[in-house]
């Protein structure tokens, strides 16, 4: 992109800045330091050890982040809950660590605060129904605690609904699955099937009275990966009102990339590793399998592929941005870290996409989605009560 492509990119985005559906930060701090503040200090520039820092989020002009509450599938029961609790409780002590730059976001109103007060809303999304332990009172207590999506599903099934990176079960939703949904409408709480397989989407799509939310995902016509989401499905979200984010992660974008990842994460068992890791000690494994098989390289334009064709399925309301950066090892050439958003802008604007669109990509489109699910829950808070139904009851 020429100097005067990126300064029109950069000047869109002061007026409409990124929200992005999802940052795998909370996760990486729990990873690397427990949490500790002080042992990594956000403030100051984290390039090699962080995909985000505070400047860096501001040079790439997110004014609203979905921080993922996420806890891995090998914590179950009680030890997810307790875990997505710690995740949480890092959001809330980050965003009380930097006051002048983070404000705890709850609604759409207050992400429109934030961006007038020139701070970085933070909002939070758990990344899969793992977290709530098969109870729709921990989901009630998540959202009394601030969060504001939750992912069905993560690569494991949960008891009540399919993952796509999974075995099918329940080929969708069993009837707790949908009675999850219909909690989370009741509570204004943003359905998100990212990680679901088809049939969880197209079952949950049928079932809920809101718009849901794609937080990471993007075109399978694109790219055949079980990650993406099928055009049949895009095609609903108009009617639905709801929302998909593009994710940047190579190997959801690209055929190459997926064929090489396939490699790299043997290379990473191979030394002892989980096979998505990336820690320091992952990448130097990581790095050192790349000297030696080159690693095939998405760009700023691999993700604008997707986009342009999500946006001929779904139309331009029903789509966003979801980066998943500090939630993989490599990312795009371009969308290196947080600061890299005004190379996709630019990239979009080459081709010829409209300023008022971008800025629906950017930043109209989350917040109407969410605003869309704070109506629908005022309308069914005063004839529906809190369900106290049990998996156990619903489903056998």
């Amino acid at each position: 992109m020429t100097p005067d492509q990126l300064e029109r990119a950069r000047t869109l985005l002061a007026a409409a800045p990124v929200v992005d559906g999802h940052n795998d930060l909370p996760w990486a701090m729990r990873s690397q330091v427990g949490y500790d503040l002080d042992a990594i200090d956000l403030a100051a520039d984290q390039r090699g050890r962080l995909h985000t820092d505070l400047d860096r989020l501001r040079a790439g002009g997110v004014g609203a982040q979905f921080w993922s509450v996420y806890v891995s599938a090998k914590l179950a029961g009680d030890a997810a809950v307790s875990a997505t609790l710690e995740q949480i409780d890092f959001v809330r002590a980050l965003v009380a660590r930097f006051p002048d730059r983070l404000r705890l976001a709850l609604t759409a109103d207050d992400m429109e605060a934030a961006r007038a007060e020139g701070r970085i809303a933070s909002l939070m999304g758990a990344e899969g129904g793992h977290s709530i332990n098969c109870s729709l009172a921990t989901l009630r207590t998540l959202h009394q605690l601030g969060v504001r999506y939750m992912t069905l599903t993560h690569n494991d099934n949960v008891p009540w609904a399919d993952s796509a990176t999974d075995e099918p079960a329940a080929h969708g939703l069993t009837r707790f699955g949908e009675e999850v949904v219909r909690e989370m409408n009741r509570l204004g709480m943003l359905v998100d099937l990212s990680h679901t397989s088809p049939d969880t989407m197209r079952h949950a799509l049928r079932v809920t009275e809101a718009p849901v939310i794609f937080s990471h995902s993007s075109s399978r016509a694109v790219h055949d990966h079980p990650r993406n989401i099928p055009d049949d499905v895009l095609a609903q979200l108009p009617g639905n009102g709801g929302v998909a984010m593009a994710t940047f992660v190579p190997h959801f974008i690209s055929a190459e990339a997926l064929g090489w990842n396939a490699q790299a994460a043997q290379a990473l068992e191979a030394a002892g590793f989980h096979p998505l890791a990336h820690t320091p000690d992952a990448m130097r494994v990581l790095h050192a399998f790349e000297a030696g098989t080159p690693r095939p390289v998405a760009t700023t334009a691999t993700v604008a592929d997707h986009l342009d064709h999500m946006r001929e399925v779904a139309g331009i309301d029903h789509l966003g941005i979801g980066g998943d950066f500090d939630g993989t090892a490599f990312t795009p050439a371009g969308l290196d870290d947080v600061s890299g958003y005004p190379n996709l802008v630019a990239e979009l604007l080459d081709r010829r996409w409209s300023e008022a669109d971008l800025g629906k990509l950017t930043w109209g489109n989350a917040v109407r989605v969410l605003r869309a699910a704070e109506d629908v829950a005022r309308e069914l808070g005063g004839d529906r009560k809190p369900s106290i139904a049990t998996l156990e009851q619903l489903d056998g």
